[in-house]
């Protein structure tokens, strides 16, 4: 599904938190950037990092399934920065934080991470979907539009 500026902008303006999976401590990475100017556009930023204990600040989930309850209810959008062998792991992650919490976070597959099978899968069970658009780019250019 491709998403006008318009819906775009509606879900980073009602978006508040952000997890995201594939988090990186590391600034020169795309995966540390992102998520370090997402938190200083005002998200909470929940990093999902199996082998990091804290990343820009925050503690480190080892997976989204290992939230807590409290935390887990309040994830808007899931970021990710995996490589698309994970995809579809990360589909069924997020259907399943869905299951437990009774909401349904937006998944946002960074640039290179998603498999159309992992969408399709996503989409199928009532997901909505961003992919092959980087999150810190679109939240930039729609804010110098405007929308933001």
């Amino acid at each position: 599904m491709e998403y006008r500026d318009e819906d775009l902008a509606r879900i980073l303006r009602e978006a508040r938190v952000i997890a995201v999976i594939g988090a990186s401590r590391s600034l020169g990475k795309d995966a540390g950037r992102v998520p370090a100017f997402l938190k200083e556009k005002g998200y909470r930023i929940i990093p999902i990092n199996p082998v990091a204990s804290e990343i820009l600040g925050e503690r480190a989930y080892p997976s989204l399934l290992d939230l807590p309850e409290e935390l887990a209810g309040s994830v808007d959008i899931v970021d990710v920065f995996r490589p698309p062998r994970e995809a579809e792991a990360v589909v069924e992650q997020v259907l399943e934080l869905a299951r437990r919490t009774g909401r349904r976070p937006v998944l946002w597959f960074q640039p290179g991470t998603h498999t159309p099978e992992a969408v399709e899968r996503a989409q199928g069970a009532g997901l909505r979907v961003v992919y092959g658009r980087c999150i810190m780019a679109e939240y930039s250019r729609l804010e110098a539009m405007g929308l933001l």
